[in-house]
């Protein structure tokens, strides 16, 4: 259960905390393997497609690909309080899809039987470490900072990199990338568990689809970019 300086509160309201709660979990989980579904259905599709040819052929069109996935992920993070749940599920969805198309570019160099077992790997370490975020008993809150400045010191190592091209760099970057991420599926998961109880103590399920929504969103970004990085420790080129 979330700790907390309150008193214990009465068994119905902790019976109540723990129904919605696996409620809400089970809708994050939902939208989030349906977010899984639609890029690799996308990117099943696209990897066979003539696209393939006109995003190798025009970097500046990857570029504006990767413009539209920040500018959804930016829109549905700071725009959830404004939007109705069902556009924020579209969008979530829309952005599940642009990325199915990026990611079947970066696929292309990898063997199938290796993008596979990255993939088996990622969903045993996403699942285990969202376990123990689900039932740790230690106040994560206070690494939200830490998780914040690593995550933007490695998209600066990263873009550093894509100009220096230094390849004990961009290990480094793999490597502590992977163990980010891995902390970040932890501290998400105990994150939605409190707001969780926030919005139930307020009783607010309107806030409740929000949170399943985003959630959803922010752990389907953590699996992916731990996935990428599995790929690319594991992963045979073709």
């Amino acid at each position: 259960m979330i700790q907390s300086s309150k008193p214990l509160a009465p068994n119905w309201e902790v019976a109540q905390l723990d129904e919605t709660l696996a409620t809400v979990l089970r809708r994050v989980y939902g939208w989030m393997a349906l977010g899984l579904l639609v890029t690799a259905g996308v990117v099943a599709a696209v990897s066979v497609s003539p696209l393939m040819g006109l995003l190798a052929a025009n970097p500046a069109l990857m570029w504006g690909m990767f413009l539209v996935e920040i500018g959804l992920v930016l829109g549905i993070s700071f725009g959830i309080k404004r939007l109705s749940p069902q556009t924020a599920v579209s969008l979530f969805f829309l952005y599940a899809a642009v990325n199915g198309v990026t990611l079947a570019f970066m696929f292309a160099v990898y063997t199938l039987g290796s993008v596979a077992v990255a993939f088996g790997s990622t969903a045993v370490l996403f699942g285990t470490m969202s376990i123990i975020g689900y039932t740790t008993k230690v106040d994560l809150s206070r690494f939200g900072r830490f998780f914040l400045f690593a995550l933007v010191g490695i998209v600066i190592a990263s873009v550093i990199n894509m100009f220096w091209s230094n390849s004990v760099l961009s290990w480094i970057v793999t490597y502590v990338g992977m163990f980010i991420f891995l902390g970040l599926t932890v501290y998400h998961t105990q994150r939605i568990k409190r707001q969780v109880a926030a919005a139930l103590a307020q009783h607010d399920e309107l806030q409740l689809s929000r949170i399943s929504i985003l959630g959803a969103l922010v752990l389907y970004l953590d699996f992916i970019n731990l996935f990428l990085r599995l790929l690319r420790i594991t992963g045979r080129r073709r």
